[in-house]
């Protein structure tokens, strides 16, 4: 069974039986196709054809496969995790593989037999594996669940409300959705630190009392043209295109440098790349709330937390100390600095006194 402080029983979406308990995960659980080690043998399978993805250059570098030791401090070892095999998913971009490597860790340090998949192409694949029972944890963002996984067109106002309605939905999938954490990777706009000194701005309304000359854009092509993308942000704070100066359509990558270089004075970006801080931007507030919340959530399998619920006090210890401002600086570390995500998750474990190294 699993647990929440953060969802009380009278909340309308929590999951509550009429004596205002939590209502057992049995009820919903979906049972696995195969045994343990034919779904032990599948996850290796698919780490090895991650693994060879990699050697093919295709992805980030990183420690797929691998799960880099650490002792046991805040992080506790459990004698009932001992031997309990673990597969780990996470994405195949800077802040995923330092998420993955983390949780890889702790539950190592807590005695589970761990597979790590970090470095899996794609949100698809990630999410199949989950789906599949390949997989049995991974670190996701709310809105992607809700937005790209379960269809929604329309995201939900509010961190804990977007979390409950993702959390709801994605019950009858056999997933979890823990209690998210601080961090939010979501769209946002960014500019030089000095250019924003110099124009006063700091949330995007600020932008209404610029003279059009000022209101030069770099976004990138896709970005342009979704329903939750440049226009409709536009309207949202009461501007049209032909109230700009000027539109760049960039690549992502190259969207951070224009606007540090000062291509644009706005330029599009996610409020947690490693690059913000490197190249000295500002991001906006989104003072009417138009982008969807992407408020980080430990997805786990509600088999495996139904028969260690140990495994939600584990996650719990490191979800809500990753804030915006702590994985900016984890992913600048790689971005920026060129150090291994795996080096960089454990140092910042050791760090908060969760783990020690061995």
């Amino acid at each position: 069974m699993w647990s929440s402080s953060s969802v009380p029983c009278s909340s309308p979406r929590s999951r509550c039986s009429s004596t205002g308990s939590p209502a057992s995960w049995s009820s919903w659980r979906r049972r696995r196709e195969s045994d343990v080690s034919i779904r032990r043998l599948r996850a290796l399978t698919l780490a090895g054809a991650a693994t060879a993805l990699l050697a093919a250059g295709c992805g980030l570098q990183s420690s797929s496969g691998a799960v880099l030791s650490a002792e046991p401090a805040d992080i506790e070892h459990y004698d009932s995790l001992e031997g309990v095999p673990v597969t780990i998913v996470a994405k195949d971009f800077t802040e995923q593989l330092v998420l993955g490597n983390m949780v890889s860790t702790i539950l190592d340090v807590a005695g589970a037999d761990v597979t790590n998949m970090s470095n899996t192409p794609g949100s698809f694949g990630a999410r199949q594996a989950m789906l599949d029972g390949d997989a049995d944890i991974s670190p996701e963002y709310t809105g992607t669940g809700w937005i790209n996984y379960l269809g929604n067109d329309e995201p939900v106002k509010g961190e804990e409300e977007q979390w409950q309605a993702v959390l709801e939905a994605d019950e009858p999938n056999g997933l979890v959705w823990l209690p998210p954490s601080p961090m939010n990777n979501t769209y946002a706009f960014a500019i030089r630190e000095d250019k924003a000194e110099e124009l006063g701005v700091e949330k995007f309304s600020d932008l209404l009392e610029l003279p059009p000359e000022e209101l030069t854009f770099c976004v990138e092509s896709e970005f342009a043209t979704r329903n939750d993308g440049f226009e409709p942000m536009l309207a949202a704070y009461d501007l049209t295109p032909g109230d700009l100066a000027d539109v760049l359509t960039l690549d992502t990558g190259v969207v951070y440098t224009a606007t540090a270089e000062g291509r644009c004075n706005f330029g599009e970006v996610f409020t947690t790349d490693g690059r913000i801080p490197g190249l000295d931007l500002r991001v906006l507030e989104d003072d009417r709330q138009f982008f969807p919340l992407y408020n980080l959530s430990m997805v786990v399998s509600a088999d495996l937390l139904d028969e260690h619920p140990e495994i939600q006090e584990v996650l719990d210890q490191v979800s809500p100390l990753i804030t915006n401002e702590v994985m900016l600086e984890l992913n600048a570390r790689v971005d920026s600095d060129g150090e291994d995500p795996a080096i960089v998750a454990r140092d910042w474990l050791v760090e908060e006194g969760l783990v020690e190294l061995p």
